[in-house]
């Protein structure tokens, strides 16, 4: 399973990158409006930094304007995927620009029957968020499981990107599931690496070395 960020900070993108762990970012408008600089620059930015995929979304409503945009958008650089809203107008902008070869990760999913209608319409990417659902009381993570079996059933050319990812159990949720991609942010990537008995597994070789090295006798010369 591939795994994104969720945010538009370099410094994140580029401290976790540099350990091999980032095969793309997600970005969206309240992510980008978290960092000072020019929009279509930060995007530029992460893309030179990380090889994968990286989402920036649309922010019309219109199909005229999310079709303009969209173009905009995958101009800024190869690995640009178009995020565009499941809304009428945005699976027809859908449609239209993937028949003109951009790809397009539609967002804000929240039933497997969106995700559905989104594959349709040519979307190489579908965002199900399920954070937001767990916070309705809905089991966010059975959208997940219907999407990944309506994709193998019908050998769809979607990808199931895990959205609203809150905490480690939803990436391992997912990744047992088979999504194809979990999209976090940098905070839960590094509580993946953390565990207690790593702690103090550590500190008990490291304090058991320096006995070792003060009991061994001093070598005359």
């Amino acid at each position: 399973m591939k795994l994104f960020l969720d945010t538009a900070n370099l410094a994140q993108i580029k401290k976790l990158n540099q350990m091999g762990l980032v095969d793309g970012v997600t970005t969206n408008p309240s992510l980008v409006a978290k960092e000072a600089g020019d929009f279509e620059e930060i995007v530029r930015a992460i893309c030179k930094e990380v090889r994968g995929d990286v989402s920036a979304e649309v922010v019309g409503t219109s199909y005229e304007e999310m079709v303009g945009e969209g173009k905009r958008l995958a101009s800024l650089a190869p690995n640009v995927v178009v995020k565009m809203p499941i809304t009428p107008e945005g699976l027809k902008a859908t449609r239209t620009v993937t028949l003109e070869g951009i790809r397009v990760n539609m967002t804000l999913i929240f039933s497997a029957n969106q995700g559905l209608l989104a594959a349709k319409a040519g979307a190489s990417f579908v965002s199900p968020f399920i954070g937001r659902l767990d916070d309705i009381g809905h089991r966010g993570m059975e959208v997940v499981e219907d999407l990944v079996k309506i994709r193998d059933n019908y050998g769809m050319k979607v990808e199931v990107l895990v959205g609203s990812v809150r905490h480690p159990q939803h990436v391992l949720e997912a990744a047992k599931i088979g999504a194809d991609i979990a999209t976090m942010p940098p905070e839960v990537m590094e509580r993946m690496m953390q565990h207690p008995l790593t702690d103090s597994g550590l500190k008990r070789f490291l304090d058991d070395w320096q006995k070792a090295k003060q009991s061994k006798p001093a070598i005359s010369r």
